[in-house]
């Protein structure tokens, strides 16, 4: 087999120093091509530029392809010279002193290929700098003889064919196991076969796909299970589990993990944001603070040899193994990505602009395919990830800090300030909001001065107490002006004044374009979720082809197991919530005295949610009620979820909002839920930005369901998808609106829910005795002796 070296051998075999520790600016691969090409064009007649060079090294084992192309060439009378053209914005003297051990190391080795394949006895290498602020140049050459290159290229060969072997024969091993793996169950649950060869129908032939399938039809496991025998026959080459919420990770490991019980030998790797994983986060990668930045790789490869004898490398391990060989765990993650067969990762790492894996996806897509878990989270995700804003206050904030110390900096600053100021005015007399279908006059040459006056001094790396406000400063103008380039009309530009603040942002009203475009970066893609209703609307907005193939499964699960109520007159539009929370209250009560055991209750809002629970609290009636509070955090979180257990003695309930950490992505099986209310159909509430998505589908007739009413019945039905897990599984759904009984609704809720209406709450109690009373009796459990039933 053919070694993926794309890598290039110096890269591997001659890495020195620490990651992230050097300022680089995101515009330098552009100036650094037209520095090349300004020197280039000033070599003498005959030199030759991008001449491209390979050669194969065969072994047993693999067959090792090295390449490249040589930025210059020149052939006079008795000598060749070799040239690699760098550009730089350090000092061009501390170069002479110290120049790049990786730069001569990828300049030698174009020079033994081209020796090789002219025959060539010496060659004269030099290497380039390009001082990129002063225009100067160094030019660094030594003359090489033959055998020193040959000499010089084994070596790097033969520690990288160590890895090439080793990886080689992991890849037999991996296919191997993969070739004789089975579904690790005896059968697969119903629908589930339909999904796993829909899925790997798609990535066998490179298409997409757009599959809905109920909660706890076994989605996770229906895609993976195919991806992966893509994966062994070729026609992948990586998988990429693309999720929203650490619930997506932890089921995609725990299917890996029981793959892996029946024999599947894969390596796979879960990444985890750099903020949450970094073991120094308060010394910004400075060798000086953090012993783990610096020298990094130069322990890196025996942390990587480490870590290659495991195959599951979540963020547990790769902290062990970061710490005891003193490298960035964050670094260390991306490197071990390089040799994973699976990377478990949140969707920014394949989609936003700013972060993905450039490592992967920039010179071609691969073969690469994206299996995007609970699709129907990266409609507004992509919004953001595409959107870009500047606050004025960060301006003022970045001046106080520099003013003293770095006066380009702060002018640059100052000019943009200013112009937020006059922005500010004409927004306060448009009532604090204004939009516009274009971008916004005289800002642009102002925020390029900034970008170049932070570069500046950035690349110098000098460490100050206010080196960190100016890089967030410096970043978020850059990305801002990474939209500016992009912005067309699917965006508009708003202003929103908010006292001395003004939020000046670049809105991504329609991210199907860019998503698009993301989609390049993979040879295929599975977009799979409880909720993709309606399908013309996530296969337009999420980017997907004309061609793209669509699935919806029906539950698996028996109708008779959920007795699904709509309290179809009962207002909660918010004009009217004051009077409607008592009625409300008092269907809950009914709703959760039908039958001991653990209920949630949905709201649209906090504030909603409190009105109710104040109507609802009635001490000493034997009922414990839980409330989810804003920003809670993850233990938070956790005590909230431990506290439904299958064995509490009273009844549970937990008053919640929909959307939020409790509305999906969790997993009360069996007993420990027993029934849930929702209040509202879930609408997002009314805010510019909402409105001007509204607007900008009002045209083709879908402005209120793209913005308003599609968005809010996800909700709905990932709340109302909390009840039914298991085929054993029995429960109660109260739908509380009006509107829930309107046709616009109606028809985009469930076929299984039922949807049978009740008025009062005595209904309700009549209706739900006669469904528990079905399943005591089936579950030949005395009436007077019913626990807790599902």
């Amino acid at each position: 087999m053919s070694s993926d070296s794309r890598q290039g051998l110096g890269g591997i075999c001659l890495a020195g120093g620490r990651p992230g520790g050097r300022f680089f600016s995101p515009g330098r691969s552009l100036a650094g091509i037209r520095a090349h090409q300004r020197i280039q064009r000033k070599r003498p007649e005959g030199y030759r530029a991008e001449v491209r060079v390979a050669a194969e090294i065969e072994t047993p084992e693999v067959i090792l392809v090295v390449g490249g192309r040589i930025d210059g060439v020149l052939e006079t009378e008795g000598e060749t010279l070799v040239e690699e053209i760098k550009s730089t914005t350090r000092d061009l003297d501390l170069i002479e002193q110290n120049p790049d051990a990786c730069h001569w190391g990828q300049a030698k080795v174009y020079a033994c290929l081209l020796a090789r394949e002219k025959a060539l006895p010496a060659v004269r290498v030099q290497l380039t700098y390009y001082q990129l602020d002063t225009g100067e140049v160094l030019e660094l050459n030594e003359v090489h003889q033959r055998d020193t290159l040959d000499a010089f290229f084994e070596d790097l060969v033969h520690r990288y064919l160590k890895w090439a072997t080793a990886l080689s024969a992991w890849r037999q091993l991996r296919d191997g196991s993969i070739r004789s793996l089975a579904f690790p169950y005896a059968h697969y649950r119903a629908g589930q076969r339909q999904m796993a060869i829909t899925v790997y129908r798609t990535l066998r032939d490179g298409g997409q796909a757009l599959v809905q399938a109920a909660t706890g039809i076994g989605k996770t496991l229906a895609v993976l299970f195919p991806a992966i025998k893509t994966l062994g026959e070729g026609h992948t080459e990586r998988i990429f589990f693309l999720t929203a919420r650490n619930t997506g990770k932890q089921a995609a490991v725990k299917a890996l993990n029981l793959l892996g019980g029946v024999g599947l030998r894969l390596k796979r790797v879960c990444l985890t944001a750099k903020d949450r994983i970094c073991f120094c986060p308060e010394a910004a990668c400075d060798p000086v603070v953090c012993i783990f930045a610096k020298g990094h790789f130069d322990r890196l490869g025996a942390a990587l040899e480490d870590a290659f004898r495991r195959d599951h490398l979540d963020r547990e391990t790769i902290e062990t193994v970061a710490r005891r060989h003193q490298v960035c765990p964050f670094e260390f993650s991306l490197e071990l990505a390089n040799w994973a067969d699976c990377i478990v990762c949140d969707y920014n790492y394949a989609f936003d602009p700013r972060v993905y894996l450039r490592r992967f996806f920039d010179e071609d897509a691969g073969q690469h395919v994206f299996l995007v878990d609970e699709s129907h989270n990266l409609v507004d995700r992509a919004r953001e990830m595409f959107s870009a804003s500047l606050e004025k206050s960060d301006f003022i904030e970045l001046r106080r800090s520099v003013k003293e110390d770095l006066p380009s900096v702060f002018r640059a600053a100052g000019k943009i300030n200013t112009w937020l100021v006059k922005a500010r005015q004409r927004t306060q007399e448009a009532d604090g909001f204004r939009s516009e279908a274009h971008l916004p006059d005289g800002l642009e040459p102002l925020l390029n001065a900034f970008v170049r006056a932070c570069e500046k001094w950035l690349t110098r790396q000098e460490p100050s107490p206010f080196r960190e406000i100016v890089l967030a400063c410096y970043f978020r103008v850059n990305g801002f002006m990474r939209v500016w380039d992009v912005f067309d009309d699917s965006y508009v530009c708003y202003r929103q004044a908010n006292g001395r603040e003004l939020t000046l942002k670049l809105f991504c009203l329609d991210p199907s374009r860019q998503l698009s475009l993301a989609l390049r970066r993979c040879r295929a893609a599975v977009f799979f979720s409880a909720t993709l209703t309606p399908a013309d609307y996530f296969q337009q907005i999420l980017g997907c082809a004309p061609e793209a193939t669509r699935l919806a499964i029906p539950s698996p699960f028996a109708r008779e197991n959920l007795d699904a109520r709509i309290a179809r007159s009962v207002p909660t539009t918010y004009a009217r919530r004051s009077q409607s929370a008592q009625r409300v209250a008092d269907l809950i009560r009914a709703f959760i005295g039908s039958r001991p055991g653990n209920y949630l209750c949905f709201f649209p809002s906090y504030a909603y949610l409190h009105l109710v629970h104040a109507c609802y609290a009635s001490p000493g009636d034997g009922v414990t009620v839980l409330v989810q509070e804003p920003e809670m955090d993850e233990s938070g979180r956790n005590r909230f979820l431990a506290a439904f257990s299958e064995r509490n003695p009273h009844t549970l309930v937990g008053f919640a909002v929909m959307g939020g950490i409790f509305g999906e992505g969790i997993d009360l099986v069996g007993e420990r839920l027993c029934g849930a209310v929702i209040v509202g159909v879930g609408l997002p509430a009314v805010c510019p930005e909402r409105e001007l998505i509204r607007a900008y589908f009002e045209p083709r007739g879908v402005g209120f369901d793209f913005a308003y009413r599609y968005p809010g019945i996800i909700r709905v039905l990932q709340a109302g998808g909390r009840v039914i897990r298991t085929e054993q599984d029995r429960g109660a759904l109260l739908l509380v609106d009006q509107r829930f009984w309107h046709p616009a609704y109606n028809r985009l809720l469930p076929e299984h829910w039922g949807r049978q209406p009740v008025d009062t709450p005595a209904q309700l109690t009549r209706a739900l005795d006669q469904f528990w009373g079905a399943a005591a009796s089936s579950a030949q459990i005395p009436a007077d002796n019913r626990q807790i039933c599902r």
